[in-house]
């Protein structure tokens, strides 16, 4: 852990509650979108969803209705197949109509498995084969340093994704060039498609590893929103800071639902209708 960091407890108990509930929305919306679909990512979205919550709905600088303001903050999704659980946000804002959220998937419609920016509002890039998002994303911060921008990128990775070699080529551009206002945040939830990421590759030291190649970096339990959003405001509030910054945010898989969170083939797969309603009511009744 970066111990140079002081994270203070930022949300009372309103603001706590407010994105705890849209943590379980965005849950609940996306096996209803896999309702639709008949098959999908649960438990990729499930790891996440706290950190979707603290980002849309607390860190990120964004406007209602406008999804291509200039200086809106940015957000790449490296582990583009858990999109389904940031549609419904982009709803929310405003960005795609509630009635393009609601034929998810199906023909002529612009939402898909992996997240297009050629078709989909308040996309900023087009991910499905992972390991690119990194790239993309240091090249916006560079661009936005150039053009005197004022906005944050935010990137979120796979832990599978450490597998990439492109990622380690980003992140030693992203610490050459000193690109202060790119911050990483590793979903650690341990699984990827084959197994346990470190079954198939192992990648610890993980926090060593990025903070060799010139990151700030920052470990934190993935589904705490005090250390969440404490954590992304502190590093956004640090105007004196050099380094890119890495999050790695340890989750688990399917958080939430607990055959989910046993079972690591929920990577991809469809709730026949009596287990999604199990899941439904888990959700809506728990307190992660």
């Amino acid at each position: 852990m970066n111990t140079t960091l002081t994270v203070p407890c930022p949300l009372d108990d309103p603001a706590l509650q407010h994105l705890r509930n849209k943590a379980r929305m965005i849950r609940l919306e996306t096996i209803r979108l896999i309702e639709i679909a008949k098959v999908g990512h649960y438990s990729s979205v499930f790891s996440a969803a706290e950190i979707f919550a603290a980002l849309y709905y607390r860190v990120m600088r964004l406007e209602h209705g406008n999804p291509h303001w200039a200086d809106r903050d940015r957000f790449l999704m490296g582990k583009g197949h858990a999109a389904v659980g940031l549609f419904p946000i982009l709803a929310e804002y405003g960005y795609i109509d509630r009635d393009t959220l609601d034929n998810y998937t199906r023909l002529g419609n612009p939402l898909g498995d992996h997240p297009d920016m050629t078709k989909v509002p308040g996309i900023d890039f087009s991910s499905g084969s992972i390991g690119h998002a990194l790239s993309n994303g240091a090249g916006m911060a560079l661009g936005g340093r150039l053009s005197q921008r004022d906005f944050h990128v935010f990137v979120m990775l796979g832990d599978g994704e450490m597998q990439e070699g492109q990622v380690w080529e980003a992140a030693l551009f992203a610490g050459h060039n000193q690109l202060s206002r790119l911050i990483a945040i590793v979903d650690r939830n341990g699984y990827q498609l084959d197994g346990k990421v470190d079954d198939v590759m192992g990648v610890e030291p993980l926090a060593d590893k990025w903070r060799a190649f010139g990151w700030d970096t920052i470990e934190i339990n993935g589904h705490d929103l005090q250390a969440v959003v404490g954590t992304l405001e502190a590093v956004k509030r640090n105007t004196k800071r050099t380094k890119p910054v890495c999050i790695i945010a340890r989750t688990i898989k399917g958080k939430g639902v607990t055959c989910m969170e046993t079972e690591p083939g929920w990577h991809l797969g469809y709730l026949a209708p009596e287990d999604a309603q199990r899941a439904i009511a888990e959700i809506e009744q728990r307190e992660i």
